[in-house]
């Protein structure tokens, strides 16, 4: 297989935008949400009535909406009004959407290879709710093939009966989100957590074994420094979790920051811009580094690549379905996109009368199922020509020959061989780059 030949003159990139503005720029699928039609659910339910392709892993998403707070950030769909009653109505029908879903053909005799609850907070669940949620999710799919149960937690929900409970459910990923050190930075942002109770979940969590530990960072929250930062890089090195996530703070539309922007008439959020963030996410990745973490994709670093997985990540992103359960949550069966309905109300409702609250559904092209593998793959710094040629029938030096060249003229990209390669600072905009390879209908100009 040839290789291409990265241009002798670096062609300057597109001005990088410095401030912060309102947009979720966060590319998590393809075609983007928007595009996604509640005319079009009907082709998710022919796909329910279809055997699953062969080899094609299935996984699970449980969406837990309730949290303590509203972070100011947050753009998920949650709820801090539910009481104990409302919070168990949610799960029996989150539970019958499974026994649903259970009984249709696409399973095929499959049982799920990872689970992941996800939110809104798990953590803020109950031990005896949680309980009833997985005893009752194993009986009708077993997980004695799966690979991976990742959990979502909050440290403040984490009491060490709790923390006890959660790792004999068989969770093998605990993901603690830290997002700060700092109390202040912490409540000014509208977390509901502070810093001692981080360092009692995450030092219970050790003593009872959790496989695997990961710690979520924020760069660029409300009021951060630049030696906040660096003292936040400092504890996650002292702590030594197993895995680091590092997200760039972004303010889409639907929170708390972006109403009070637009009630004051501004335009500029009051976080970090878009260089600071990335010198910050830069610094981060350098130090941990120098700790010998591995830098695993545009967000992630591994103390121990070896042992260190994100299965739920890796199958999702080379085609496995996701069977996503719960309000709002987005799942993947068969080739088809869906989205559940996205208010509490509606959703219990349509599921307590025995239907499946799908709200709206897309089937991608070919050509759309290629760009949604390879520009989430290419997340991780690092294809295989080979894999997508094998997979989708042409080279994607071929198949994307114009982002490809585009994306090596502006110094971020290089071909050698069998990889296509990120570089560190194309990883820090990846999401703005992964726009060069979206079709014409899909771009929109509300990226960093």
């Amino acid at each position: 297989m040839s290789t291409s030949t990265v241009s002798p003159e670096r062609t300057p990139a597109p001005p990088i935008q410095k401030e912060t503005t309102v947009g979720n720029y966060f590319v998590s699928n393809y075609p983007p949400f928007s595009f996604w039609k509640q005319d079009r659910v009907g082709e998710l339910y022919e796909a329910l009535e279809r055997p699953p392709k062969p080899g094609v892993p299935l996984g699970i998403y449980m969406h837990i909406p309730f949290c303590r707070k509203r972070c100011h950030f947050c753009y998920f769909k949650v709820y801090t009004d539910k009481d104990s009653a409302a919070i168990r109505g949610y799960i029996d029908a989150a539970l019958k959407e499974l026994s649903i879903y259970a009984a249709k053909p696409f399973i095929g005799g499959r049982k799920p290879n990872f689970v992941y609850f996800g939110g809104g907070t798990p953590s803020y669940l109950s031990v005896d709710q949680l309980k009833h949620l997985t005893n009752s999710m194993k009986a009708m799919l077993s997980w004695d093939e799966v690979e991976e149960v990742t959990f979502e937690a909050e440290p403040g929900t984490l009491t060490d009966h709790k923390l006890k409970a959660i790792r004999e459910m068989g969770v093998t990923r605990l993901s603690l989100g830290v997002e700060n050190f700092d109390d202040h930075i912490l409540e000014i942002n509208g977390r509901a957590h502070h810093s001692k109770e981080i360092a009692r979940a995450y030092a219970y969590a050790r003593e009872i074994g959790f496989p695997q530990i990961n710690i979520d960072l924020i760069a660029g929250m409300v009021e951060e420094t630049e030696p906040n930062w660096k003292e936040n890089i400092r504890k996650t090195i002292e702590m030594a979790p197993d895995s680091v996530t590092v997200y760039e703070m972004e303010i889409p539309y639907n929170t708390t920051i972006y109403k009070q922007m637009k009630t004051e008439g501004k335009l500029v959020a009051p976080v970090a811009d878009w260089e600071t963030k990335r010198r910050w996410v830069d610094y981060a990745w350098n130090e941990l580094s120098q700790a010998g973490y591995t830098i695993s994709s545009a967000y992630t670093a591994v103390r121990n690549p070896e042992k260190t997985k994100f299965i739920y990540r890796d199958r999702l992103w080379a085609g496995a379905d996701l069977l996503s359960l719960g309000v709002a949550s987005f799942g993947h069966i068969g080739g088809i996109h869906y989205q559940n309905h996205h208010d509490f109300d509606p959703y219990v409702a349509k599921v307590t009368a025995g239907e499946l609250p799908i709200y709206r559904a897309l089937t991608p092209s070919g050509e759309e199922r290629y760009i949604r593998e390879f520009i989430l793959q290419l997340k991780l710094g690092r294809v295989s020509r080979n894999y997508f040629a094998d997979k989708f029938g042409t080279d994607p030096c071929t198949q994307f020959a114009k982002p490809i060249q585009t994306l090596t003229d502006w110094g971020f990209l290089a071909v050698d061989g069998d990889n296509i390669r990120m570089n560190r600072e194309g990883l820090l905009q990846i999401d703005k780059l992964l726009h060069e390879f979206f079709l014409p209908e899909h771009r929109n100009a509300r990226y960093a």
